[in-house]
């Protein structure tokens, strides 16, 4: 009972499967803590007591051969129990074949299955079980072996729905963490692509893997991302949402510090400019660190098309920002304080429109915000055949029907709908979210201090920008400290042959990325 007293304290612990705990076994009898016993009795009746009242944990006995009794246990729906009988029971219990006394480095010689790992702790045993590998636990021994015979209902691969794109690869990362590894291989087939592997959630075990590419990424950088992750002890990680916010430097910013990204291609762009990814079992969202805020507006489709075409498109990207996060606080403060401003024809028109709207002009941005909102987050939480339809129509028939009984006016109506049609323009959501959280306090600082309000606001948002920083990366690089190769990237986006340099992020890093002198020019003429 000791034992087992013992194995329930210890047996959530968090298990970094690179670097496994290197213990010692007594051969006489079990040493305090979790591992294993030579009497395959104690070990059976102590995982049997870790899994009361799981009846889909099976433990299955057998002879190895004739003579030497052993378990296998797997837990039912994630294992491939046809495989199982295949691959393990029937070349195992074969009479003849194992007359001496069996070892797992024996078992590696009999088993028809390419992935064996030998255990030594129980943790180590209940972690390969939980996440559906069969183990099979044999008399007289202090190692356990470990099948891959995995086996679970995924899903496959298909088109990210959250970034569609025009022209690029149209797969996506999905729930299973080994496919979105494979995903990855598939875009950099180089031996330098490293990725390691820990387990986070005290009940969930969830896998985490980061990768990056050696030689390209910061050995610092890397070994800061480690550290982060091995901080974190939490009951359970459901989403890479969790891990996001224990791993950023700032956790009280509303700008996003790592990109989600549900596609591979954008990961090893990432990837090969130094960055660091993290994929998370269980989700189609992988973290990457770290980012600058100018990359929370850039796209993996502007690389993709030409680069004049994906010049325009930053550049417009750049104006739908500021008229999401300044248009609405900028109507308040003129219409409120600065009437001047406004051409006498289009104030009459204006004045005309609010002639009957009981409300200064804050309170009716304030109503209308709020109202388009909520219209957009039901549109997103609805059902997808009627969820686009709500949204549109409730957008039209609360719009005019607020106009119609003078409760706001056109011209606010109008305000709002561009501004939520810039802030769709934002490729990344979790940027175009900080953005609509900001416009909020921007309409409070316009309808109290007018266009000194705005400046003020505007201030304070570039203060916190320049105190920013994503794992040490300052949030506004390269232009805040400025890095002047780096620019043509950030204000244009540079023809694919003059980007030869990559970010400086941290530390040392590879330079270059290309070579000099492939400008594409016409072949000289020879006669």
């Amino acid at each position: 009972m000791h034992l087992i007293r013992n194995l329930r304290k210890k047996k959530y612990k968090k298990i970094d499967l690179l670097e496994p705990k290197q213990q010692k076994a007594d051969p006489e009898k079990l040493v305090e803590g979790d591992i294993l016993s030579r009497n395959l009795s104690i070990n059976v009746e102590c995982l049997k007591s870790v899994y009361t009242d799981c009846p889909d944990v099976i433990f299955r006995n057998f002879l190895l051969g004739e003579i030497t009794a052993a378990v296998i246990i797997y837990l039912e729906g994630l294992a491939n129990i046809e495989e199982i009988d295949h691959s393990v029971l029937q070349p195992l219990m074969r009479p003849g074949d194992l007359e001496q006394a069996v070892t797992p480095d024996m078992l590696n010689q009999k088993l028809t299955v390419s992935k064996v790992n030998p255990l030594n702790t129980l943790a180590e045993i209940i972690e390969q079980v939980s996440i559906g590998n069969p183990v099979i636990l044999i008399d007289g021994q202090i190692q356990a072996v470990s099948v891959g015979l995995a086996k679970w209902e995924k899903r496959a691969v298909e088109e990210p729905i959250a970034e569609s794109v025009v022209r690029g690869p149209r797969d996506g990362f999905t729930e299973t963490l080994g496919v979105n590894i494979s995903l990855l291989r598939r875009k950099l087939k180089s031996p330098d692509l490293k990725w390691k592997k820990t387990t986070l959630g005290k009940y969930s075990q969830t896998q985490i893997v980061y990768m990056y590419m050696k030689g390209i990424a910061d050995d610092t950088l890397v070994e800061e991302v480690h550290n982060r992750l091995n901080r974190i002890d939490i009951d359970g990680i459901l989403e890479s949402g969790y891990i996001e916010e224990y791993l950023e430097d700032d956790p009280y910013s509303p700008f996003p510090q790592m990109i989600s990204t549900e596609r591979p291609d954008s990961a090893a762009a990432h990837l090969l400019e130094g960055r660091v990814v993290i994929l998370t079992d269980g989700t189609p969202f992988a973290l990457i660190g770290p980012v600058t805020f100018y990359s929370l507006l850039q796209s993996p489709e502007d690389y993709y098309q030409r680069f004049m075409i994906g010049t325009l498109i930053r550049w417009l990207r750049y104006s739908f920002l500021l008229i999401a996060l300044l248009l609405p606080s900028s109507y308040v403060a003129i219409l409120t304080f600065h009437q001047e401003m406004i051409p006498t024809t289009l104030l009459l028109s204006v004045a005309e429109s609010r002639e009957k709207v009981p409300f200064p002009a804050l309170i009716e941005a304030l109503l209308m915000e709020i109202t388009f909102e909520a219209l957009r987050e039901a549109g997103i939480r609805l059902p997808k055949q009627v969820g686009s339809a709500v949204s549109i129509v409730g957008a039209l028939v609360i719009g005019d029907a607020a106009v119609s009984a003078g409760l706001v006016s056109a011209p606010m109506v109008m305000v709002v709908a561009i501004t939520g049609i810039a802030s769709f323009a934002i490729p990344r959501y979790n940027a175009s979210i900080a953005i609509r959280v900001l416009r909020f306090p921007m309409i409070f600082f316009a309808g109290t201090l007018g266009l000194l309000g705005i400046m003020l606001g505007i201030l304070l948002i570039i203060v916190h920008l320049c105190t920013l920083r994503s794992f040490g990366v300052p949030y506004l690089s390269p232009m805040a400290p400025l890095e002047g190769a780096e620019v043509k990237d950030v204000l244009l986006r540079a023809p694919w042959w003059s980007i030869r340099k990559r970010p400086h992020l941290t530390g040392n890093y590879n330079k270059y990325r290309q070579s000099k002198g492939q400008k594409p020019s016409p072949a000289d003429g020879n006669d």
